[in-house]
């Protein structure tokens, strides 16, 4: 009971992202301007997709979803980061490490899900565009985001509660510049190895259902695309597949990394590398994606800017 109190009245302590690293200001800067552009990006396409009539459709509707957990994930852990940094400090309280966990393992299911059914809405376009407005109706598309929302809040509650129950009672410096349930589960003075086994069942079947939906919905869409006889057709449907093609391959090539490779085969320092790529990189990516490749998106944008431009001064 003594080390189960001290775990929950300990302030764990977090070793900084720069701290491998001998050109620390120039990486902060970095950080912090990608942080920067991925929220300008991020909610500058969700004003869109709601302002803008011609983008009021099924796959926008699951975008802007995307969009705002892209807004999430670096509010959870760059800000705290960049405060440590700032205050030359490394604590995180119980309840700070408790939310981290929490809100991160919620968008990171729920970000894996949608995605899914974001391949599964641009199948239905492709291959049956007859039935589109049937089978990806208002209710569909608000089933599929509730059903994303709530396997990550279900997820997030076992995962939370469950790690943050065992005792810390050795070390509390977590090998992380954000707390991240592997790495903490390090620290437990418990003996972890059947969670652990359990947590990477669980994250094998949450990652590889997804993929393999995602996976048969393109084979699909492939074999559709290659079968149409005009050629306007066929690169607007590579080019829209496309973009979502490359978000699920930067998203899940960072989630298989760390949760399918086991941990023994990467070390800390590669696992913040890891760690950075989806919880920033990823999200700073992701608008760029689909603004650049997509002509609807960039017209919108296109659309907003002039009206700023040509507004009459009084």
């Amino acid at each position: 009971m003594e080390d189960a109190n001290q775990s929950v009245t300990s302030d764990f302590h977090l070793v900084g992202l720069f701290s491998h690293s001998g050109h620390v200001h120039l990486l902060f800067s970095l950080v912090s301007a990608m942080f920067i552009m991925g929220l300008l990006g991020n909610t500058v396409l969700l004003f869109l997709i709601c302002t803008d009539s011609r983008l009021h459709t099924p796959m926008y509707f699951l975008l802007s979803q995307l969009s705002l957990l892209d807004v999430g994930f670096p509010l959870v852990t760059i800000p705290k980061m960049s405060a440590n940094f700032l205050q030359v400090e490394d604590s995180i309280s119980f309840g700070g490490c408790a939310a981290q966990i929490f809100c991160l393992t919620l968008m990171g299911v729920a970000e894996g899900i949608l995605l899914a059914f974001m391949s599964y809405d641009r199948y239905v376009a492709v291959c049956h565009p007859l039935r589109y407005p049937v089978l990806m109706r208002r209710q569909v598309c608000l089933l599929m985001v509730g059903c994303s929302w709530m396997a990550g809040v279900l997820n997030a509650s076992i995962q939370t509660s469950i790690t943050l129950h065992f005792p810390y009672c050795a070390s509390h410096v977590v090998d992380h510049f954000f707390c991240e349930v592997p790495a903490l589960l390090k620290l437990s003075c418990a003996d972890t190895s059947a969670y652990e086994l359990a947590l990477s069942t669980s994250g094998v079947l949450i990652l590889m259902l997804p993929l393999s939906l995602i996976a048969t919905s393109y084979g699909h869409v492939l074999r559709a695309v290659l079968r149409m006889r005009s050629e306007n057709a066929r690169h607007k449907a590579f080019t829209t597949c496309s973009s979502h093609i490359t978000v699920v391959g930067l998203f899940y090539g960072a989630a298989v990394f760390m949760y399918m490779i086991p941990g023994a085969y990467h070390s800390p320092q590669q696992d913040n590398v890891v760690s950075l790529f989806y919880s920033l990189v990823t999200p700073t990516l992701n608008p760029l994606i689909y603004s650049l490749r997509n002509r609807e998106v960039r017209m919108a944008l296109v659309k907003v800017i002039s009206r700023v431009v040509l507004r009459p001064k009084w």
